[in-house]
């Protein structure tokens, strides 16, 4: 593993702030608007049932992580448990749909940036901010995640004022242009507007808002005793985060219907803009920029080890492979592919580029789908837990829901506008890399197969020697056995 030896590693507190500031996002400070917008008050049930299928991945991820602390985390055991394509186009899918979703990311911070500073040109903030955290990451895990540590906190924060605020709105301390806050503004809506589907539509916009927690699994070779401090860190992020996303959603219900909730306005905003808090905007757009920053710090954390996983398996080119505790080149790799993915963002047609970048959710959702395939077939393969006391409860029913759920948000895409393109994109994907790899392998074999390729020439005394042990029936050898009992070497390789 690559870990500093004479450090401590990343403690349980800084790997769940690592989680929680890669999780905690602009998807559920401003997208969580989508979600209620379809589903109204019942988006309580989709973020319980989304806390649920998070609990089943990262149960499966922990139990494979214990049993083996990979840098490479689930694209490693992808390979374990269906083969190098699979390993190979899982990571490739996953790089890539992150890469062109931080891009993304860049762009919507620079556009809050220039609402402060109107003569800053887009191109130029979005550079600075992907230099800015790719430079970050080289500094290495531990003077990271103290930053990250302080970006996750203040979005936390943000969010457990709010369920302040709206406690003491609903106390009646403060009034405000929407009458009298409570449970009559709970009953003066309906509880499932949208049905039963409009529950299923929003299954993608809360699965986005839970999206992140994976690089738990891909920090694990940054820590001492990943046994213990895994397990006890995967457990405080779902504490944190099913907690406090239903007690902001909850109050959130109690201060405004949700047929007043915009699409392209934060609901916060717009909950303690009707109590007379204007300036709830300015504050909101200053979480919502670090929280864009705190993600895309966690996230290129998470790409630099993807791509020096890929790289120890022979998947990238040999450069990029790094040999220190720090995958400089993997960072470096993953900032400029960042930078080429906002300049494709500046020079394409925007519909061109959403298409794209929406690709991002479709790669994490793929991902969660293979930690639990993953770990259902090693687990089989080994006849029972791969780590005694620390399995996923309910196994295998809890991995068949939970494939089963995945793959029902992934057939919802095409329910919220603009995300149909993300699930054609996103296959696009897998069948490009897949494809790759077989393009890839079929290269090789065919090098070592060709014309040109010798053939291995026997001494006659081993050669008669061979020829007899491969006649049938022949006593105490076997057909592919070569002199002294050694296996020949298989000329169709």
């Amino acid at each position: 593993m690559h870990q500093n030896k004479g450090k401590q590693g990343l403690s349980v507190w800084q790997l769940t702030m690592l989680a929680l500031g890669t999780v905690v996002g602009g998807s559920f400070f401003l997208g969580s608007a989508v979600a209620i917008r379809a589903a109204g008050p019942s988006v309580l049930l989709a973020y319980i049932i989304g806390g649920i299928l998070v609990y089943f991945i990262l149960s499966a991820l922990s139990e494979m992580t214990v049993a083996n602390p990979s840098p490479g985390s689930f694209r490693t055991y992808t390979e374990q448990a269906f083969g190098r394509g699979a390993g190979f186009t899982v990571g490739w899918v996953y790089w890539t749909g992150l890469v062109l979703a931080m891009s993304s990311e860049a762009t919507a911070a620079s556009i809050l940036l220039r609402g402060w500073f109107p003569m800053l040109p887009l191109a130029l903030a979005g550079t600075a901010i992907i230099a800015g955290v790719t430079l970050l990451n080289l500094l290495g895990a531990e003077r990271l995640s103290k930053l990250e540590s302080g970006l996750a906190a203040v979005k936390l924060l943000a969010i457990f004022g709010f369920v302040v605020i709206a406690l003491v709105i609903l106390a009646g301390i403060t009034a405000g242009r929407a009458g009298t806050p409570g449970l009559s503004v709970l009953r003066s809506q309906r509880w499932m507007p949208g049905g039963f589907s409009g529950i299923a539509g929003s299954m993608l916009m809360v699965m986005f808002t839970y999206a992140g927690f994976e690089v738990l699994g891909l920090a694990a070779s940054e820590t001492r005793n990943p046994a213990a401090r895994i397990p006890q860190a995967i457990r405080y992020t779902i504490i944190l985060l099913v907690g406090l996303y239903l007690a902001a959603m909850a109050g959130l219900f109690l201060l405004v219907p949700a047929g007043r909730v915009a699409e392209n306005v934060s609901p916060f905003v717009t909950a303690l803009s009707l109590y007379g808090l204007g300036w709830a905007g300015t504050a909101m757009n200053i979480v919502l920029v670090s929280a864009i920053l705190s993600t895309m710090l966690a996230s290129v954390f998470g790409l630099g080890r993807m791509l020096r996983s890929l790289a120890e398996e022979g998947h990238t080119p040999a450069w990029m492979r790094d040999r220190t505790d720090i995958p400089y080149r993997g960072i470096l790799v993953s900032g400029c592919a960042m930078l080429a993915g906002l300049g494709l963002g500046l020079l394409l047609p925007q519909g061109v580029y959403l298409f794209l970048v929406s690709s991002g959710g479709f790669a994490l959702l793929f991902s969660y789908v293979m930690i639990l395939a993953s770990h259902y077939r090693l687990r089989r393969r080994r006849g029972g837990p791969l780590v005694q006391g620390a399995g996923l409860r309910g196994f295998p029913y809890s991995s068949w829901a939970g494939i089963a759920g995945l793959l029902a948000v992934l057939a919802s895409m095409p329910l919220i506008p603009g995300q149909g393109g993300g699930l054609a994109a996103g296959m696009m994907f897998v069948l490009l890399f897949a494809g790759l790899y077989s393009l890839g392998r079929f290269r090789r074999l065919k090098a070592e197969n060709g014309p040109g390729k010798r053939k291995p020439v026997w001494p006659p005394a081993v050669r008669a020697q061979m020829e007899a042990a491969a006649e049938p029936g022949a006593p105490g050898q076997s057909d592919s056995s070569g002199p002294s009992g050694m296996s020949a070497p298989d000329d169709s390789k």
